[in-house]
């Protein structure tokens, strides 16, 4: 009922279309149930004995049915189209809800999951709701009518008969119950199950080049038959419930026509009832047992559906955690000042990632973060931009703990460029203007060259129109780091986060990399994690990082003159050099 009820407040925006089926809905229900005693009442007449009173009377009866029988074309086609218009609008309505959750939510959230099931939860979830909605519901309601009206007239025209049509309802019932317990989990596995098979195909399709390089085909389609075969081995459990159904209630309806039509034909032996009201009989006995033996078609889909809304509710009603605090500042342009006070941060309860991390980011300074693999100079970028809150300690911009402060307003004054550049499958613009959408071609031009990128922009088949492929496949590394410095230099923010910024580029690209930051030192506060010490020399400060805590800080030449950690590895990556 929970789940029902949250739906529901999502449909209330189509009322109007899923009123217009439902009484569309009715008003076929009530035209299959007059039609049967129409043809009972022609079969009467045709028993009795035709006189030419009954033959006009036949002809306006049939005049009636054709009638009947166009409005019931009408009615039809109102019910279905109105409940799947509202449906469907219904589930685009959900996929859009369900796509902003995901837009909110922290990275916290999406460290424990896997891209292919959130899309699956997108796409394919939220499309059981149109079994919900155009099916299920507009059926139901059709079924209940039909079902309590045909009753009603059965009890009118024999009571006997009728008390034997309604004595395998409740078996039915009790059937349905059973089934419906019994095949739902698996219908939730199922999905789920598929949500993983989404993973894993989306998985290997991003990694196809490293799949192929490899020679791990064989490994790969491995993983994704074992996929397949847990969702056809949860898929057949529920279809071999539901073969077990089916004919049960099949039996349970035949047994009860069997009955009835033996018992009919007795009463009519004795003259208790007429041909006519055995014919009208039998007319409604299909009618009566249509809907009960569709059932478990109906409770198989509502089990469907139901598990596909549990999956999305579960994305619905996940808490966000990095929102705006009720009395949040606003805060337009910074100055840049950022501090770090003592703090502390786990990814995982009891595993330190950061421990009593401090440093203060004057305005217009750079601040260089050096260490091995591992030691926490990416989180720190993270938390920066408040993709996670630390546990202990806080973070200030301008001398506001970044908690006081809207996030969107905290991000316009921060621009990342991560390690990991992810591009967008469009093109070269479309990307660079990701930062600012409505950027003039000449602001995209000057990041570009800025970020020394013009060059090879200029050279390509269309310019700055060159899609890049998806994931900036049709980039080399190099193209696409520089293509996200151009991103982050027109985002125009006074704080510049470079995470391992020119990791991909060769020496020279550095050097003219190096040159750009150059060109904005002073200007911007820059915070600069890097491997390659040469890119930092020049930094206002560098902090040493070992073991999630800063072992040393100073400017390099300060540094290079003390035994530590940062001379061992300057001296490290100059004998490199050396031996390149």
């Amino acid at each position: 009922m929970k789940i029902l009820w949250q739906v529901a407040k999502e449909a209330k925006k189509y009322k109007e279309l899923f009123i217009v089926s439902i009484i569309s809905t009715l008003t076929l229900s009530i035209i299959n149930l007059i039609a049967p005693l129409l043809m009972s009442k022609m079969t009467t007449l045709v028993a009795q004995g035709l006189t030419k009173d009954d033959l006009n009377q036949i002809k306006n009866l049939v005049i009636s049915l054709i009638v009947l029988y166009l409005f019931r074309i009408l009615f039809r086609y109102l019910s279905n189209y109105m409940a799947h218009q509202a449906a469907w609008n219904l589930v685009g309505e959900l996929r859009m809800k369900v796509y902003r959750k995901l837009e909110t939510l922290s990275l916290t959230f999406y460290r424990g999951q896997k891209s292919g099931d959130l899309v699956s939860r997108t796409i394919s979830d939220t499309g059981t709701f149109e079994l919900l909605y155009a099916h299920l519901i507009p059926e139901s309601i059709t079924n209940l009518v039909t079902v309590v009206g045909v009753m009603g007239i059965l009890f009118y025209i024999n009571f006997k008969l009728a008390v034997l049509t309604c004595l395998p309802i409740p078996l039915i019932l009790l059937a349905g119950w059973i089934f419906a317990k019994k095949i739902r989990p698996y219908f939730r596995k199922t999905q789920k199950s598929l949500g993983i098979l989404s993973a894993q195909l989306q998985d290997n399709y991003s990694g196809i080049q490293e799949i192929q390089i490899f020679n791990q085909q064989p490994l790969a389609t491995s993983k994704v038959q074992t996929k397949v075969n847990v969702f056809t081995k949860f898929m057949l459990k529920a279809l071999n419930l539901n073969a077990i159904f089916h004919p049960t209630v099949e039996f349970l309806t035949a047994i009860g026509s069997v009955i009835v039509i033996g018992y009919g034909g007795y009463l009519a032996y004795l003259n208790q009832i007429s041909i006519g009201d055995i014919v009208a009989f039998l007319l409604y006995l299909t009618l009566f047992y249509t809907p009960i033996t569709g059932l478990a078609r109906l409770l198989e889909e509502m089990q469907q559906a139901l598990a596909g809304a549990e999956r999305i509710l579960e994305v619905l009603d996940f808490p966000e955690i990095i929102i705006d605090n009720p009395q949040a500042i606003s805060l337009k342009k910074a100055k840049g000042k950022l501090i770090f006070n003592k703090v502390n941060f786990s990814y995982t309860e009891g595993i330190k990632v950061l421990q009593d991390v401090s440093f203060i980011a004057n305005p217009g300074e750079m601040v260089a973060i050096v260490g091995a693999t591992g030691v926490g100079k990416t989180t720190i970028a993270s938390l920066i931009s408040r993709f996670y809150d630390p546990q202990d300690g806080f973070i200030s911009l301008d001398d506001h703990d970044i908690k006081e402060l809207k996030v969107n307003d905290l991000r316009k004054n921060i621009a990342v460029v991560l390690q990991d550049t992810f591009l967008f499958d469009g093109s070269i613009r479309e990307n660079i203007a990701l930062a600012k959408p409505q950027a003039k071609k000449s602001e995209i031009v000057r990041v570009a060259k800025m970020a020394r990128i013009h060059d090879d922009i200029i050279t390509m088949p269309q310019s700055y129109n060159t899609e890049v492929g998806e994931r900036g496949a049709k980039l080399s590394g190099g193209q696409k780091q520089r293509i996200a410095i151009a991103r982050a230099l027109l985002y125009d923010s006074p704080i510049l986060v470079l995470d391992e910024a020119t990791a991909s580029v060769d020496v020279q690209t550095e050097k003219a990399i190096q040159k750009a930051i150059a060109e904005i030192t002073g200007k911007k506060t820059i915070i600069i994690i890097a491997h390659r010490l040469s890119t930092i020399r020049n930094a206002d400060i560098i902090l040493v990082m070992e073991e999630g805590k800063i072992i040393q800080h100073g400017t390099h030449n300060e540094l290079i003159n003390k035994r530590g950690l940062y001379q061992k590895m300057c001296k490290t990556q100059d004998a490199i050099v050396d031996r390149e």
